[in-house]
């Protein structure tokens, strides 16, 4: 190759997992429980026509939630489902004590101190925490720092004393 200069590069080679971040929306109750606010962040996502994982702690909370959703509403209920369930490819909102994603879902719930190892495999994953519970509010200021020097997007939502989402920070 006379007159010519070949560059040759080396080749980077990126697993789309490893480059993939989500939208991480920490979710701050201050007025209204859980039980007022998940079916409504719920519904929301149904509406987007997104699937849901809802994760928690223990499985007493799964079987409260799973009565939320039934009857937080008489008019209306939220499709879902569980272990006890079954046929998790069928159930727009899975609940669960296990980090796992059976039903394909691209947004996570974490809920009662729920930590999933898997976040980046989701688009949004919102954690929800009571004011009243001061270890929970330390996580998720330890969880904040720990998934902004990760790289994912961060926002901070705050309820008003009416019980509306009010954005106060992101990153």
């Amino acid at each position: 190759m006379r007159g010519r200069v070949m560059i040759i590069l080396p080749r980077f080679c990126f697993r789309a997992t490893e480059l993939a971040m989500a939208d991480i929306w920490f979710y701050h109750l201050t007025s209204l429980p859980l039980e007022r606010a998940l079916p409504t962040l719920l519904s929301k996502t149904l509406e987007r026509e997104k699937r849901a994982v809802v994760m928690t702690g223990n499985e007493q909370r799964i079987d409260a939630i799973n009565t939320l959703l039934w009857t937080y509403d008489p008019a209306s209920w939220l499709p879902h489902g569980s272990k006890s369930d079954g046929d998790p490819e069928m159930q727009p909102v899975w609940l669960t004590t296990d980090d796992e994603n059976p039903n394909g879902a691209q947004f996570l719930f974490l809920t009662d101190r729920a930590m999933s190892d898997k976040v980046a495999d989701y688009e949004r994953v919102i954690m929800l925490f009571d004011d009243r519970d001061h270890d929970a509010v330390a996580e998720a200021r330890t969880r904040w720092k720990d998934w902004k020097d990760a790289g994912h997007k961060l926002s901070y939502w705050q309820q008003s004393p009416q019980g509306a989402w009010e954005k106060k920070a992101e990153s």
